[in-house]
């Protein structure tokens, strides 16, 4: 390939950057930037890396028009303007399959520390509190599983569940799989895998708590936002919502160490016994870590080529 530029505007794992060396790219490794310096700093590149600090949208892609792919370290895309991208023939990579075995491990483990009151009971014993009858839990096995999205991360899930004998039923509207209302029908659980679109913004809302037939528990390790946190407050509180497990917060803020203010409805969820909360880590393994950053490097040096 001809020496084309990439600047990886973020930190990954070393082995982006020497992939994409090992390929013939000439390769600039500066992660702190912010939108105005990134633009400066991406004149004449053929190829960017970023995660979610800075937002890929319109002005920033007319502002930098040597550019022939974008790549996320990781999956969700929400922070960049695909189809504006795309529309001006710049290649929009990301790389899910990286991830998908730890977010499938990840989202596993919260169901069965919210069905067994694993991190409640944990706290209670360290308190030196010895309850055993308040914490008798619910096997996975006998239980429905509904899962909404069937990409990488639905059908990684999906794999680890077969183990446990429980029944799994699928709604992916893309790949035609089964129907929403198969999920609300019978799942004693639902799994929320899909991306942050306008379309999934609030995907569980109040009207999709109630059109539930069963009261069921949540687990969410997609996007803070496909979960309307007030209506599953209000879920939590009726009954209707047995329990629910986040690895995301719809106020969470990616570019921060702590949630800073909380509004009432997530202080709601911090401080029930019916909720595990975890801060973004799903798909936070050090093996994943590597596989990220491997599986990118592979698609922009086959679209740079």
């Amino acid at each position: 390939m001809e020496m084309a530029r990439v600047l990886i505007a973020d930190r990954t794992h070393e082995v982006l950057e020497q992939k994409l060396r090992e390929a013939g790219c000439e390769v600039r490794v500066e992660p702190d930037h912010d939108y105005e310096s990134l633009v400066q700093t991406a004149q004449g590149c053929d190829g960017l890396v970023v995660r979610s600090k800075v937002v890929i949208d319109r002005a920033f892609i007319d502002r930098v028009p040597s550019l022939r792919c974008i790549g996320r370290v990781g999956a969700g895309m929400e922070t960049i303007d695909v189809d504006y991208a795309e529309s001006r023939g710049i290649r929009c990579l990301n790389s899910p399959e990286g991830n998908r075995d730890a977010v499938g491990e990840h989202a596993v483990g919260l169901l069965l520390a919210l069905l067994d009151n694993i991190a409640r009971a944990d706290a209670e014993v360290r308190r030196g509190l010895w309850q055993r009858e308040a914490n008798r839990g619910y096997e996975l096995g006998p239980l429905t599983v509904g899962i909404i999205g069937y990409g990488n991360m639905g059908q990684a899930f999906a794999k680890r569940l077969s183990g446990f004998g429980c029944r799994i039923v699928i709604y992916d509207k893309y790949k035609h799989m089964g129907t929403l209302e198969e999920v609300q029908r019978e799942a004693d659980v639902v799994s929320f895998h899909v991306p942050l679109t306008d379309e999934t913004r609030h995907y569980l809302d109040a009207a999709f708590i109630a059109d539930m037939a069963k009261p069921f528990f949540v687990v969410n390790t997609a996007r803070g936002a496909v979960v309307d946190t007030e209506a599953l407050v209000q879920g939590l509180e009726s009954g209707k919502v047995r329990g629910a497990a986040l690895d995301v917060l719809e106020y969470e803020n990616m570019q921060a160490d702590s949630l800073g203010d909380v509004p009432e409805a997530l202080r709601c969820l911090m401080e029930s016994k019916r909720t595990v909360l975890t801060p973004h880590v799903a798909g936070w393994t050090v093996e994943s870590k590597y596989k990220l950053a491997a599986v990118l490097a592979d698609k922009i040096i086959d679209v740079l080529r």
